[in-house]
């Protein structure tokens, strides 16, 4: 039984045992002024839509809403108290929840961080501010190889599987995408029906289990990723090389979160994890990728297809840069995962020192793809904490083209952090697989929030850019982000990284330091 019929069980025989005692016994009746309010709330809880704490857990689950009135409070106490980058993540998350709610987010008193703290970031402004002329900023993928490009939002949902996530989250996700026109990342669960219900734009990733184009051996089967692949509502294809919450190890789905549903999906048995290999069956070496990545282009019939990957080796990457040039082939795009980005489950050893940070790992596949003359026929997106306008502004000037954000998108459905992803009893109903859990999550309110905070980012974003001067994304540079290194000094990101120029790795590079040409000397085409 559900708790909610378990709720108005309880609640039916509570007031008919209290109405029976007090017809013999009239003071009972005063527990009316108690038990009837309590009882009116709990039905107005679980009828709400708004709110899936209250739906799952009706009248008890206020003590969250107490806690979260007093939140500005709460904060202060952080950012007085701490040094270490959380207030901002906190701040971050709140501005989060109101833009999906659409609600006020701005702030009083100015700003609540230290501005001479080390780590402290900010964008230059000009005396030249213009106002923002649009409420979304696009950018094309596949305009070179693809016979079928892409145009995407400079903001899109990162990977997150049917599987990890439930049913109703990932509908949520998919109707929001559609509503405010920027993609969905399916994760490497494959293609499921709630990733079509919302008729949002799809970015099938493929991982090392072949999620939903499976051969019966575990290995890859072009037939059955042709047919899905020929679905109008996937307009890119993302092979996965490697996640940055766990780089090297592969997914894991625990058994108690797998349902026959998600099992046939996937084509795994029941009853145990679903393991995904730490590596690929279909390749073994950097030309045997891009062999794959024009197979597959082909297979789709001209779809932008890319990979993602978290970096380890540079000089794997490299070979990777140097199989592009032998064999002539190129990704339409690359996803650069941090090291830092999120997971519902992984051993605490990978999720803490396993991968590169991603602006390290964004500003050396930049300069790679730089230095190896291909940087402007290949698309670099990126993932790892990506909260507000600010951070897509400062990834855009760094290097990237466009950014994925998973956990503001999940904060936007609903996620409180409860930190019970792998543990399937998600209080939010947003990563679980419990139907009486899962039903709390209100599939048409998720989706207008997913919407809404994509759509008030997009317009922060697009005033960041306005007041430093710009009216195109592709104008902020690597010296338009300062970032603090102590009380008196800051730099900015130019001067923190050094930057390739176009084919620097080609040709005579005695300019370069012996870093660059040690790591291009060891890089090999044919091995990782």
């Amino acid at each position: 039984m559900s708790a909610r019929a378990w709720f108005g069980f309880i609640s039916l025989v509570t007031l008919s045992t209290i109405a029976a005692i007090g017809l013999w016994w009239p003071p009972m009746l005063i527990s009316y002024l108690i038990f009837g309010p309590l009882f009116l709330v709990g039905v107005y809880d679980l009828f709400q839509d708004k709110h899936a704490i209250l739906r799952n857990f009706p009248v008890i689950g206020h003590g969250r809403y107490l806690f979260e009135a007093i939140r500005p409070e709460i904060n202060q106490y952080f950012i007085e108290s701490n040094t270490d980058g959380m207030p901002f993540d906190r701040e971050q998350r709140s501005v989060v929840y109101q833009r999906a709610k659409n609600v006020n987010d701005t702030t009083p008193f100015g700003t609540q961080l230290d501005v001479y703290l080390p780590g402290y970031e900010w964008l230059d402004h000009s005396l030249r501010a213009a106002s923002p002329t649009a409420d979304d900023a696009r950018l094309t993928i596949g305009n070179k190889h693809a016979g079928k490009p892409y145009s995407s939002s400079l903001l899109n949902i990162s990977a997150m599987s049917f599987g990890s996530l439930s049913s109703n989250a990932v509908e949520a996700l998919n109707r929001g995408a559609a509503r405010g026109q920027f993609a969905h990342n399916t994760g490497e669960g494959g293609i499921s029906s709630y990733h079509l219900a919302g008729g949002g734009d799809l970015i099938w990733q493929i991982g090392t289990g072949y999620f939903g184009c499976r051969a019966a051996d575990g290995g890859f089967d072009p037939d059955r990723f042709t047919e899905r692949a020929a679905h109008e509502q996937v307009k890119m294809i993302e092979i996965k090389l490697s996640q940055g919450a766990k780089p090297g190890h592969g997914g894991i789905l625990p058994a108690a979160k797998l349902t026959r549903e998600i099992a046939e999906i996937r084509g795994v048995p029941m009853g145990q994890d679903v393991l995904s290999p730490p590596c690929h069956r279909a390749f073994d070496s950097p030309t045997g990728l891009l062999e794959f990545v024009a197979r597959l282009r082909e297979l789709s019939g001209g779809k932008p297809v890319g990979f993602k990957l978290c970096v380890g080796r540079r000089d794997e990457f490299l070979g990777i840069c140097k199989a592009m040039i032998a064999t002539g082939i190129q990704p339409d795009f690359i996803t650069v995962d941090g090291a830092e980005g999120g997971t519902g489950a992984a051993p605490l050893e990978f999720s803490n020192s396993m991968g590169m940070p991603l602006t390290e790992g964004l500003v050396f596949v930049h300069n790679a793809l730089r230095g190896s003359g291909q940087r402007d026929d290949i698309t670099l997106l990126c993932a790892g904490k990506v909260l507000g306008a600010f951070d897509i502004a400062r990834l855009l000037a760094i290097g990237a083209d466009g950014c994925y954000s998973a956990r503001a998108m999940m904060f936007a459905l609903g996620c409180i952090q409860a930190r019970r992803c792998n543990h399937n009893d998600c209080p939010t109903g947003v990563a679980t697989q419990k139907p009486n859990l899962v039903r709390g999550l209100d599939i048409d309110d998720k989706a207008d929030r997913v919407h809404r905070y994509h759509h008030n980012t997009m317009h922060a974003f697009l005033e960041l850019l306005g007041a430093a001067g710009f009216s195109d994304p592709t104008q902020l540079r690597p010296w338009h982000i300062h970032r603090r290194l102590d009380y008196r000094q800051s730099m900015h990101y130019g001067e923190l990284f050094s930057y390739l120029e176009p084919g620097a790795l080609l040709g005579d590079r005695s300019g370069l330091s012996k870093d660059w040409n040690e790591l291009w000397d060891r890089a090999s085409a044919d091995r990782f």
